[in-house]
């Protein structure tokens, strides 16, 4: 065999074992927040559970809010991302026994579900809605 062929055999096998690494990492995740925990349901569990019980508060106009605040989010983890915000403000509500779902419900929520390197995102997001920033700052 010639040594470029056999170069690119290499290469290829690097390559298919680091997307095949990358795979099963975000797998492994998936099945981390699958397991049950002490009160035998999961994170994804909860989540949905809180997604249900306040799917009734969410208007068209909350609903657009959210999607206008996880644009930002690359298209192919976008879902997941609303699912957990939702997850978040669901919670929230569930908590404090809120009647309705407000704007303030929904950017803290946002906060508290998002890692903290996401919170630019959210802050230039709300300066371009015309949104103030200050009440939420103590949650950054």
């Amino acid at each position: 065999m010639s040594p470029w062929f056999m170069g690119f055999i290499v290469l290829w096998t690097v390559f298919i074992f680091i997307l095949l690494s990358i795979g099963g990492y975000f797998m492994f995740r998936k099945f981390l927040k699958r397991l049950p925990k002490e009160d035998g349901k999961s994170i994804l569990d909860w989540q949905d559970y809180y997604i249900e019980k306040t799917l009734h508060l969410w208007g068209d106009k909350q609903k657009q809010l959210l999607y206008d605040l996880v644009e930002p989010v690359p298209e192919l983890f976008r879902d997941v991302a609303k699912g957990k915000i939702a997850g978040k403000i669901g919670e929230l509500l569930l908590e404090e026994g809120a009647e309705e779902l407000t704007e303030e419900y929904i950017i803290r929520g946002y906060i508290l579900a998002t890692p903290k390197r996401d919170h630019k995102f959210l802050k230039k997001k709300l300066r371009e809605k015309q949104i103030d920033v200050t009440p939420y700052q103590h949650l950054f």
